[in-house]
């Protein structure tokens, strides 16, 4: 099994054990929200494995990150979305999920932004129609925290749970877990809506 630290990417393996670990780690958490599509569980994953003892505070950290760069996003899509909104749609090939995504804010907002933020489709899409469609601010951040932080502290509690097999369950099986999550999402989803009247 290979070790958590040489899963690492080089830059941020620098501050493993250091002071900058967790403000590193909130601004790649930030930039993954914000503009890097990538996904963030190839260097929690490690970092938690590698910081056991503080797997709780690096999973608050990294929604603290998240959120500081969906409220970044929001603000671009309620003040900016004409320019740089439509600039960073077009540069991660989104546009098509945005007008989607748009429907959906506008019929289920707090429960499509949870359906986003815990399945593969780009979060970047909810924090811009959230902004551009007005979405109330408040329920905009706190839909994301529940879905984000299903995602950060729920990593958190499976390297608690199963060690240094964390990462290779999540490498095999990471696209059936998405899928699980997005069912559950969808079933919440039906559930709310069955209840409203």
């Amino acid at each position: 099994m290979t070790a958590p630290s040489s899963s690492l990417p080089p830059w941020i393996g620098r501050f493993t054990g250091s002071a900058w670990l967790l403000p590193v780690l909130f601004v790649a958490s930030l930039l993954e929200a914000l503009i890097i599509p990538i996904p963030l569980e190839l260097i929690l994953i490690p970092l938690l494995l590698m910081e056991r003892r503080r797997a709780w505070l690096l999973a608050t950290v990294t929604l603290a990150g998240c959120l500081a760069g969906a409220l970044i996003g929001y603000l671009f899509g309620a003040w900016l979305f004409d320019s740089l909104g439509q600039w960073l749609l077009a540069r991660l090939g989104a546009a098509e999920a945005f007008d989607q995504f748009g429907l959906t804010l506008a019929e289920d907002g707090f429960m499509a932004i949870i359906i986003v933020g815990v399945t593969p489709v780009p979060f970047q899409v909810a924090m811009l129609a959230a902004g551009a469609g007005e979405y109330p601010l408040g329920l905009f951040l706190l839909a994301s925290a529940i879905a984000r932080g299903i995602r950060y502290y729920g990593l958190a509690a499976l390297v608690m749970l199963v060690g240094e097999r964390a990462q290779g369950l999540w490498r095999r099986h990471a696209g059936l877990l998405g899928l699980g999550m997005l069912g559950l999402a969808l079933l919440g989803y039906g559930v709310s809506r069955w209840l409203t009247p």
